[in-house]
C-alpha cells in the first residue's frame, strides 16, 4: 500500500541538464517510476541516448536541444508542454577558482547558468503547473538540484556557495509562494559524485583524499543515490515535506 506513493504514471517531468551525469540519472530513475520525460541538454547526441534508454521503459519522452541560459528558448520549449507535474532544476556547472582569483567573467557565467537560468526555469515552469485546474489536488513537485556546498563553505568554491546558498534561500521564498497551490518546492543537496563535471576535479589526488577525510562515510556518492531522493521528491511519498533540503553528503555537513 505504501509503495504505490512512490508510483509517478501519468505524470510528466522536466529534467534540465538530462544529457549526462545527474541529470541523465535523474530522468531516467524518474522514468523508471513510470513518468512521462521531457529532457532538455545542450548537446544532442546525449539527449537522443537517453531519450533511447526512457523509450525503452514504455513512457513518453520529448528532449529539446538548448542552452539553459537562453531565456526565449527555454520559455518557448515550456509554454508549449500540455503539463508539467515535476520539474528537476538540475543544469549547472562550477570552474573551482581560490576567492582573490576569481575571474569576473567565470563568477558572471556561473551566476548565469546557476542562479538566474534556475530561477527563470522555476518560474516558468511554476507557471505553467499552476494553470492546471485540478492542480490543488494532484499536488506538483519542484526539485531543485543543489550541493552540500549551499549549507557549508568550501576551498576554491566561493561562487559556487554564493550560487547555491542563493538557491536554497530561493527554494524557501518559492515553497511560502506555491504553497496554496499544493506546488511542493524542495532542494536535493549531495556532496561529490562521479560525474562528468566532477571528474576533472577529483584527478587531483590531494584533492580526492581531503575531499574522502571530510566523508564520515568514507566514499563518494552514487549516481543512484542522488536519483532515488529526487524520485522520492517527486512522488506522494514526499507529500509534506515542503521548502527544505535533503542532504545527501555521507555526513560532511554534520561535524
Amino acid at each position: 500500500m505504501y509503495l504505490k506513493k512512490y508510483n509517478l504514471k501519468n505524470k510528466y517531468s522536466l529534467v534540465t541538464g538530462a544529457g549526462k551525469g545527474l541529470g541523465k540519472a535523474c530522468a531516467i530513475a524518474l522514468a523508471e517510476a513510470g513518468s512521462n520525460l521531457i529532457i532538455i541538454s545542450r548537446t544532442k547526441k546525449d539527449l537522443d541516448g537517453v531519450s533511447k534508454i526512457i523509450k525503452k521503459l514504455k513512457v513518453k519522452c520529448k528532449s529539446y536541444t538548448c542552452d539553459v541560459t537562453n531565456y526565449n528558448e527555454i520559455k518557448t520549449i515550456i509554454n508549449k508542454q500540455p503539463r508539467i507535474d515535476v520539474l528537476v532544476n538540475n543544469a549547472g556547472n562550477n570552474i573551482p577558482e581560490h576567492f582573490t582569483k576569481v575571474k569576473t567573467k567565470n563568477m558572471e557565467y556561473l551566476v548565469k547558468v546557476n542562479t538566474i537560468a534556475t530561477f527563470n526555469i522555476a518560474q516558468l515552469c511554476a507557471i505553467k503547473m499552476m494553470k492546471l485546474k485540478n492542480r490543488k489536488k494532484i499536488g506538483g513537485s519542484i526539485i531543485n538540484m543543489s550541493s552540500q556546498m549551499g549549507h557549508v563553505g568550501g576551498p576554491i568554491r566561493s561562487v559556487y556557495n554564493m550560487n547555491k546558498w542563493g538557491l536554497e534561500g530561493l527554494t524557501k521564498g518559492m515553497a511560502v509562494d506555491l504553497a496554496k497551490y499544493n506546488i511542493r518546492v524542495n532542494t536535493v543537496a549531495p556532496t561529490f559524485v562521479v560525474t562528468p563535471m566532477t571528474k576533472k576535479f577529483l584527478k587531483n589526488k590531494k584533492f580526492k583524499k581531503e575531499t574522502l577525510n571530510n566523508i564520515p562515510l568514507g566514499r563518494f556518492a552514487e549516481m543512484s543515490e542522488i536519483a532515488s531522493t529526487v524520485v522520492f521528491l517527486a512522488s506522494d511519498a514526499a507529500s509534506m515535506i515542503h521548502g527544505t533540503s535533503i542532504l545527501v553528503d555521507g555526513g560532511w555537513t554534520a561535524k
